[in-house]
């Protein structure tokens, strides 16, 4: 799988559904009869969408080192694991989001979907608009934080 990457910009419809883009499909799904998807919540009011490979990735180093019996680590898999739904893509090539998603991410008509290496999000467009502008200065020091990275 390249890397996925990329802003795309698109409209849920009245029944929930999203257009997922095109180049994304692609190269998800390009060795694959199945076209599904793992969505559930992230920390930022978006969701996170991950194919099922990676998702099984993530979701087992989670579970191997999270207990159930630590009240943080049940917040974490509470919020992030039990959420978590399959979804396939109709033929038209669209996510129907769930209710339950769609209310915790705020998602109305206009949406943005960002390719982030090995997951994408989606947002509402106007919340991540707001998030970005929010979040501009912490930006600039989380990248200074980075500058052990050379080119």
């Amino acid at each position: 799988m390249e890397l996925l990457t990329g802003e795309y910009r698109n409209t849920l419809d009245e029944k929930g559904r999203i257009l997922f883009p095109t180049r994304l499909r692609n190269e998800l799904f390009a060795d694959t009869d199945k076209n599904v998807l793992i969505v559930t919540q992230s920390f930022d009011h978006c969701l996170w969408l991950y194919t099922p490979e990676e998702w099984k990735n993530i979701s087992s180093k989670i579970m191997e080192t999270a207990s159930p019996f630590n009240a943080r680590n049940s917040l974490v898999l509470r919020h992030f694991i039990a959420p978590a739904q399959e979804i396939e893509l109709d033929k038209a090539g669209r996510l129907s989001v769930p209710q339950s998603l769609r209310e915790y991410a705020h998602l109305s008509k206009d949406c943005v979907i960002l390719g982030i290496n090995r997951y994408m999000e989606l947002w509402d467009a106007e919340s991540y608009g707001k998030y970005l502008s929010e979040n501009e200065d912490s930006l600039k020091e989380a990248a200074e934080a980075l500058s052990s990275i050379s080119f």
